[in-house]
Order: structure tokens, then sequence, then C-alpha cells
């Protein structure tokens, strides 16, 4: 699905009226009905189905549902489990863009991924508090890359504890499968499924510590798509299934080059040493000669956060790369307004235009990770920075590893934590 985009000069960009903040808007029956009508034949494709743990069903009145983010269908699922209940969704921003009227009818409100937004943690508390609604929040903010969870922000708990309602998990399983990030919306031939948890209830939420509360969401975000495809025996034959997995493998294992390994048909290969790898029907990966380094995806993903995390140990981590910038204003289109520079090293993030109008600087401890995405929105991978006012999205001209970013920076900022705390 692409958007629509429009060239301008950045002074022009700037001059003109930026989206206000507006308060949350109210979701619509008939739009939350239209949305679970048009979710039926996706979901009747995929087989979809879900069970309830701990209740028989959802409790009445306000909600805090958190819910894993694995693919496009991911909304569709929430719409079957949660309707008719009146919810409204943290959605990022560039899901508003040309369809603005659409979205905050469904009940969207928009943030910018990894940037603090105090506003929006207060229309959360008062969309509970005051007009007794639910609120779905995906608290990875980002897609999956290994079908594993993402990094998760550690104010879950004392936000949960402040709202003060029933806190209901929703985890899905077969959504990343069916349609992965990297796979450029080659959907397959997979069921899918949902858990539904009752994390606590409101006497739980409010006799239980905010720290307690983290770990029991942060226990509930631990899952791993690849696993349970082998143990149950899913099988993905789609000859397109290993398209694109180089946005995810991009290290190889045997001669360590980074960024050279393609992704094609069913088989990952390293541009630089020849060797080729088999993603198996099952989802394991294996070498078509020689040692299998790491069958199982998630664990070479791991494998790889440890190879930045020792770069920047050692002082050698440094990303430099000439990139298409473009940004999010008014909702009416995509930006674009040149090309520019991103650097990332041990001192953060620095973009700067061609034409030296934009010179934005990111430290490492702004936030705990970044917007790194795969073909986003078909316009290839991205990587964004910015704050609550503007979000500059980067395009990298080179095929580097976007994923290579997201590591890096959740390295940087857990080494700076560290460092501050001692």
């Amino acid at each position: 699905m692409k958007v629509k985009s429009k060239t301008v000069n950045f002074d022009e960009l700037i001059v003109k009226k930026k989206a206000k903040r507006k308060r949350p808007p109210y979701p619509a029956f008939i739009f939350r009905t239209l949305v679970r009508l048009l979710s039926i034949g996706e979901l009747k494709k995929t087989g979809f189905t879900y069970q309830f743990e701990g209740m028989k069903k959802l409790p009445k009145g306000p909600l805090f549902v958190l819910m894993n983010h694995s693919s496009f269908i991911d909304l569709k699922i929430a719409s079957k489990i949660l309707y008719p209940k009146s919810y409204n969704i943290i959605a990022t921003a560039d899901a508003m863009l040309s369809k603005e009227w659409l979205m905050r009818r469904l009940g969207c409100v928009a943030t910018n991924k990894f940037t603090p937004d105090v506003p929006l943690v207060l229309d959360i508390i008062r969309l509970i508090k005051k007009k007794k609604r639910s609120v779905l929040l995906y608290p990875e903010a980002g897609y999956s890359f290994d079908g594993t969870a993402t990094t998760l922000p550690q104010s879950l708990g004392s936000l949960a504890k402040k709202l003060g309602v029933p806190i209901v998990t929703i985890i899905t399983d077969g959504a990343y499968l069916y349609d992965p990030l990297y796979n450029e919306l080659k959907t397959r031939k997979v069921k899918t499924s949902a858990k539904v948890t009752l994390l606590l209830d409101a006497d739980g939420v409010k006799n239980t510590p905010a720290d307690k509360i983290q770990s029991l969401i942060e226990e509930k975000f631990s899952f791993d798509n690849f696993k349970n495809q082998y143990e149950k025996g899913v099988l993905i034959t789609e000859k397109t299934r290993a398209d694109g997995l180089d946005r995810v493998l991009y290290r190889c294992p045997n001669c360590n080059a980074e960024g050279k390994t393609v992704g094609k048909g069913e088989t990952l290969t390293c541009t630089a040493c020849g060797k080729i790898y088999r993603l198996e029907e099952n989802g394991k990966m294996k070498a078509q000669d020689g040692e299998t380094e790491f069958s199982h995806i998630p664990d070479w993903f791991a494998w790889q956060r440890e190879c930045v995390k020792r770069e920047i140990e050692s002082g050698n981590y440094h990303f430099e790369e000439p990139v298409e910038i473009g940004a999010i204003f008014d909702y009416k289109c995509f930006y674009k307004f040149g090309n520019g520079v991103l650097t990332h090293d041990e001192n953060g993030f620095k973009l700067i235009s061609d034409d030296g109008k934009i010179d934005f600087k990111q430290p490492p401890l702004y936030s705990y990770s970044v917007n790194s995405d795969f073909y986003w929105y078909e316009g290839g991978d991205v990587v964004s920075i910015g704050n609550s006012e503007i979000l500059f999205y980067c395009f990298p001209k080179k095929g580097v590893p976007v994923a290579k970013i997201r590591l890096a920076t959740e390295e940087l900022y857990k080494m700076y934590k560290e460092k501050r705390k001692g």
C-alpha cells in the first residue's frame, strides 16, 4: 500500500500549518462495525481462532489492552476480539496519511514512534478515567523483525498502575508467519490465532506494584513465532518465503561480512563468501554445504545483536550513509525534501541535509529504540528520528541493514543507562 507523496523545499514545509493535536476522537459504532465486516474475509482465509485465558469473556467497562505487533492483520484481529466494545487505538502518525478523517472515526490517536509524548499519556488517562473507553496499545511500537517480541518501554507498568483498570493482553500466533514484514507483503497460507488473557483485574492492578506489573507484561510478551512453527509442524511452502530475509539476517555467520546477504526465493546467499542457506518449510535455516551456524532465525538475529554490542564496546560502531529525507507534517501527504547524510555512532544520531537547512541531533538516551522499518509503504527501508514536533524519515540510498541501526540504538541506550546508574 503506497502513500501519496509530494516533493517540497524544506523552508516551504516548515511554514505550513502543522496538524494540531486534537482531542481523541469517539470511535463511531458504524465505523467499528465496518472494520469488523471488512475483516471477515481475511480472518476466514487464515482460519483465525482465539481463546480466553483467566476469563470467560471480556470484562465490562474500560480496559487497557496490550497487543503484540506482527503484521498488517493485527487490527483486523483486534476488531474481531474486541467488537462491539468502544475503544481508542494508539496509532503511528503515518497511519493517518491521506486518511485522517477515516482513521479518527475508527478511534485512532496519532503519535510519533519512539518519541516521548506526555500529552499522549494524558490522553490515555483521560480516555479511560473520564470517557470510560478502552484503549488498545501496541507497546512494541514497531513490527517484530525476527518473530520474537521487540523491546518494550519500561513505563508500561507505571502507566497501567495509574489507569487502574483491568489489563488484557492479546498475543497472536501465526500472524507474523502469515505476513512477515521482511517479505514485502507476500502473504502465506498460514492459520492465525490469538490468546486473550486477563493479566490483572482492577483489584489486581491496585494491589500490585508497578514494577511487578511491568514484569508480568514482559512475561506475556515473550514469544517465538519460528519456534512455534517448528514445534507445531507448520509448513510454509511458498517459493518466495526467503524474499527479503536479508533485511533480518544481514550478517553472514560464516565469513562475518555485513550487508552482503541476499534473500531470494527459498534461500539466503552471502555474496561475499558464497555460502547458501535454505529457509526450510518448517522455518529452520539449513546450510546447503558445511556447518549450519544458526538453524533458528531468532538465534541468528540475537547473535547479530551481540556483534553490534561488541562493536559499540570497542568503539568501532559507526554508521554514515547518504539518505533521502522526508517527513509527515499535516497528514495530507508524505513530504519529500531532498537528500542528506545520516550518521549514527556513540554520540547518537545526526542528520544533515545537503543544503544545510537540516542539522538535527538525537542523543543516545533520547529513546530506548528507534523506528527502523522494512519496505515502508512500498517506498523502501527507513529509519525515523525526531521528536514530537517532527519526525524525519530517512531512506538509505544503498541497501544498508536498517535492522542493525535498531539493534545499535537499543544497545547504546542500555550502555548509557548503565553508565548513568554507575
